[in-house]
């Protein structure tokens, strides 16, 4: 945990853990990490979930960008809280309504609703708002202030 809690490389967890009296190889600690990491961050971010939704305040920023996926250019779309954590991701060929609307259905499903949705000027989020009867929530932030554009925080 010391790994991925206090974004240490794989040589300094082996080193503290030396200074603890337990001696292992960087190895050892990156094979454990891809074992049972997975579950650790899904147990974490299923935590701070629950414990956010009952916070007053949580924002969603949600943003869409086109990326190569296995040599195929295709749409990502992201959605990502106030505190700039990750918190749904999706991926379309497309960058309509039917897209978007998919989008913010899974991440709502999932994740519960915001008090507030900041997305930049893209009609298809206004249209699967309006559509989900959230458009109320709906703020248009220009790109410095949506969190998703100044982050580009690579997903899990």
């Amino acid at each position: 945990m010391m790994y991925i809690r206090f974004l240490l490389s794989l040589r300094n967890v082996e080193d503290l853990l030396y200074g603890r009296g337990i001696d292992i190889c960087h190895e050892t600690v990156r094979m454990c990490w891809n074992r049972f990491g997975p579950m650790f961050a899904s147990d974490i971010r299923r935590q701070r979930v629950s414990a956010m939704r009952g916070f007053r305040q949580w924002r969603w920023h949600l943003d869409e960008m086109y990326v190569k996926l296995n040599g195929e250019m295709v749409y990502l779309w992201r959605a990502v809280d106030h505190e700039s954590e990750i918190l749904d991701s999706f991926v379309s060929k497309t960058r309509d309504k039917a897209a978007a609307l998919t989008f913010t259905k899974k991440a709502l499903k999932r994740h519960g609703s915001p008090e507030g949705v900041t997305t930049d000027g893209l009609r298809s989020y206004r249209a699967a708002m309006r559509e989900l009867g959230n458009e109320e929530k709906r703020e248009v932030g220009c790109w410095p202030n949506n969190r998703v554009e100044n982050s580009h925080l690579s997903f899990q």
